[in-house]
């Protein structure tokens, strides 16, 4: 059944979209130039009119509830179709593209280049969206985005943009402390790091023809810049994304012990809505990062 236009109020939705990117009423009020107790009256008239909450209320904070949380990615998709739709009409000095990444590949790609992509595009304004693992269609929300997988997104077009390779590195710092990284075996005396599981180390370590060594001490983390920092601060070896950590084996900040490299079947890849009609602006983007890529050591 079709729900009536009372059920669909957008100065509401626009304050949920605020308030669910910013996980904070004050945040959304400050944006949309109202006040925090305006932001909280009309989500909670929402929450009343449809029967779901979608908040958590805390002390300090507000979090989305599952409910939120599916709402937010169908509302702020919506609101960048019709930003984009509006602006595609009407004559502006710069056009809004919103782009998704994750957090390795926004910090140690494609920031180092956003100088060239100004110089290059100084009509468009690029919006950085800090992007979770992308499963299909519903779950991005932004115009664009590049994510890790075998390229088999639903409801997105998907193009592999940027191949990666696997290897240790390690602090030479911790090499000193542990007394020395020769060959393989002598990882099973190293604090071990693992970024969201422990495929890629087993893989990396059938590569070598090294069977599970038992590893002394094995930590789990699921944001990668954090990985990389953990390394840097000699709290263990990881497995390093090449060339991303290039500049640090480089510098010297970081040591490659072993010259074995896992290339896994995985990859970055630029996403799109299968079927939309991207906006020109949108269409430039997506080039400038197939060409960087493109240029990029492998």
């Amino acid at each position: 059944m079709k729900l009536p236009n009372r059920r669909l109020p957008l100065t509401a939705l626009r304050s949920f979209e605020a308030a669910a990117r910013l996980l904070s009423f004050k945040d959304a009020a400050t944006e949309l130039c109202v006040s925090p107790t305006t932001i909280s009256n009309q989500i909670r008239q929402l929450e009343q009119d449809w029967g779901c909450q979608l908040f958590v209320r805390k002390t300090r904070a507000v979090v989305l509830t599952d409910a939120g949380r599916s709402l937010a990615r169908v509302v702020s998709r919506a609101f960048d179709d019709i930003r984009a739709e509006v602006e595609s009409h009407i004559s502006t000095p710069r056009r809004t593209v919103t782009l998704a990444v994750g957090p390795i590949f926004g910090s140690r790609w494609l920031i180092p280049r956003l100088g060239r992509f100004r110089q290059q595009h100084p009509d468009i304004e690029l919006v950085l969206h800090h992007s979770p693992r992308i499963t299909n269609e519903a779950a991005m929300v932004t115009q664009i985005a590049v994510d890790w997988g075998i390229g088999n997104w639903s409801g997105l077009d998907a193009r592999k943009l940027m191949e990666i390779s696997y290897s240790p590195v390690v602090s030479p710092a911790l090499i000193d402390q542990m007394g020395g990284l020769t060959t393989p075996a002598d990882l099973a005396r190293f604090p071990i790091i693992h970024q969201q599981d422990r495929s890629e180390w087993a893989a990396w370590l059938a590569l070598v023809d090294l069977p599970d060594p038992g590893f002394a001490e094995e930590t789990v983390i699921t944001d990668s810049n954090v990985v990389l920092q953990a390394v840097k601060d000699g709290l263990g070896v990881a497995l390093g994304v090449f060339p991303l950590v290039a500049s640090e084996i480089e510098s010297g900040a970081l040591v490659q012990p072993f010259s074995q490299m896992l290339r896994p079947s995985r990859a970055f890849h630029l996403l799109t809505r299968s079927g939309a009609a991207l906006s020109p602006e949108a269409r430039k983007t997506c080039d400038w990062l197939i060409n960087e890529a493109s240029q990029s050591p492998h």
